[in-house]
């Protein structure tokens, strides 16, 4: 370029340099965007003393929380309405993240944090533009009233079969109350997905002595657990006329809350993946009933729980997704079939502690396959 041209475009563009330089320092203002706080993970830690943050406040609408175990202890974390449970993710091993995603209203809630001694953390939901609504489905309305006469079926049963092995425990009858004790708790381990929606009566009937500070010597450690550990371990029902009485009560209690309660969508269809993935985390391991070795009677209850849920649903699941409805059938009748080889009369299992590790190594694959089939379950019918 000659001399005259470099200097007519110099002369050109002269004029034009303030405004192209605002423009260039102007444009990290309009291409940086700041983070949207309601699609960043909220962070939890749970510790041996509880959650950390015990308080955080969020927007209403879907939240995703990540909640890091670091107490030490296999866990889990819920986020309660009252006593009502509104989400959670049960077994969470000692050192590992989880992630979980809620839809909440505005309002307060709470969430548990480890050891049911320990002082539950508190969740503001702020009041504003964008909270979630249940999603329902006129489709899915049928299965839902049906799924809530099989429920109000097994409760009444609970009720039936608890009143038996509280009266066994009262008059001092070991023999009678160690056989009333798998009966009696099986009803709940169908339905256990509703159960544990009301957040106090499950605690005070179904925790185990993992969940309490001084273990089994904690007075707070009540319900079918600690009446399978004294008939079967102390051999012996000393003591324990005030755990049947509140055993008792607590399951009329919950009788009569479940009158009133309306199963959601998500409630039901995730109820199935919970069930199975409470066998494979926990009832294969056998930490469930460690003391009446009654562990296949839940294992297989759990299982006919989420069977009764996919029935109800395979209509919806045979037109959204057939390989899911055919992959899950089959799934199931492996289930069933390494099931009934450790059958015992009409209605009974053999004791837990008779089965090799081949034998509870050959449950693991079928059952963890059909855990994670049920998981997709949720998204598959739009309910995440």
């Amino acid at each position: 370029m000659n001399q005259q041209a470099l200097l007519s475009s110099t002369l050109f563009w002269q004029p034009l340099l303030p405004a192209i330089l605002l423009a260039c320092l102007s444009v990290p203002a309009f291409s940086a965007s700041p983070t949207n706080p309601a699609t960043s993970p909220v962070a939890i830690t749970v510790t041996k003393a509880g959650c950390s943050p015990a308080s955080l406040t969020v927007m209403p609408g879907k939240t995703s929380f990540q909640i890091k175990n670091e107490s030490g202890r296999a866990l889990e974390w819920e986020i309660l309405k009252g006593v009502n449970v509104v989400e959670e993710r049960e077994n969470m091993l000692p050192g590992f993240v989880t992630n979980l995603t809620a839809t909440l209203d505005a309002g307060e809630y709470q969430m548990t944090c480890g050891l049911l001694s320990n002082p539950k953390g508190v969740i503001t939901v702020s009041a504003g533009e964008g909270s979630g609504a249940t999603v329902t489905g006129a489709d899915l309305a049928a299965p839902i009233a049906a799924y809530k006469v099989y429920v109000s079926g097994e409760v009444n049963t609970l009720v039936e079969r608890t009143r038996v092995l509280v009266e066994a425990v009262k008059a001092g009858n070991v023999e009678a109350a160690q056989a009333a004790y798998a009966p009696a708790h099986r009803p709940y381990e169908r339905i256990e997905p509703i159960a544990e929606l009301f957040n106090d009566l499950d605690s005070a009937m179904d925790a185990r002595e993992d969940d309490f500070e001084k273990k089994a010597e904690d007075p707070n450690f009540t319900g079918f657990h600690r009446i399978e550990k004294a008939v079967f371990a102390d051999r012996s029902t000393a003591g324990m006329d005030q755990v049947a009485d509140k055993l008792m009560t607590d399951t009329l209690d919950l009788q009569k809350r479940l009158v009133d309660l309306t199963i959601t969508p998500k409630t039901m269809v995730g109820g199935a993946a919970d069930l199975i993935e409470e066998v494979a985390s926990k009832k294969i391991s056998g930490e469930e009933d460690r003391y009446s070795r009654t562990d296949l009677w839940d294992f297989a209850a759990n299982v006919e729980g989420a069977q009764k849920i996919v029935s109800l649903l395979r209509p919806l699941m045979e037109r959204h997704d057939p390989s899911l409805d055919a992959r899950v059938r089959a799934n199931f009748t492996k289930v069933e079939a390494l099931l009934s080889k450790y059958r015992t009369g009409s209605d009974g299992f053999l004791s837990y502690e008779k089965l090799a590790d081949q034998d509870r190594n050959g449950l693991k694959g079928p059952i963890t396959l059909l855990a994670e089939d049920l998981s997709t379950l949720r998204g598959t019918l739009g309910l995440n």
